[in-house]
């Protein structure tokens, strides 16, 4: 089973969901994707390493995530269509810092 590091900024987002259903469907298909050990659903990549989930309910809610030698997520950033270019910018951001940050180690 893949690994899977929740950055602060995600895990007050998912925390922060008002609808509860939503949120166990997000966490449901993050845990799907570690236990198979491959992407499924849908998503794509949207630059410098950052990739999006993205699901049909709601307002359209996006995860925003990064892969490590194919064993570990990083889960970055969520957020919804309204704020997909916001988060995308935040998401690339945070990946930035924790590769300067694992370069230093």
């Amino acid at each position: 089973m893949w690994d899977a590091e929740l950055t602060p900024r995600f895990k007050k987002w998912i925390n922060g969901l008002k609808n509860r259903q939503s949120r166990f469907r997000i966490l449901a298909k993050i845990q799907e994707i570690r236990i198979e050990e491959t992407l499924v659903g849908d998503w794509k990549p949207v630059g410098d390493g950052v990739y999006e989930l993205r699901f049909p309910f709601g307002p359209g809610y996006r995860v925003y995530f990064a892969m490590f030698e194919n064993k570990l997520i990083v889960l970055l950033a969520g957020g919804d269509k309204t704020t997909q270019a916001r988060d995308i910018r935040a998401a690339k951001q945070l990946l930035r810092q924790r590769k300067e940050h694992r370069d230093e180690d």
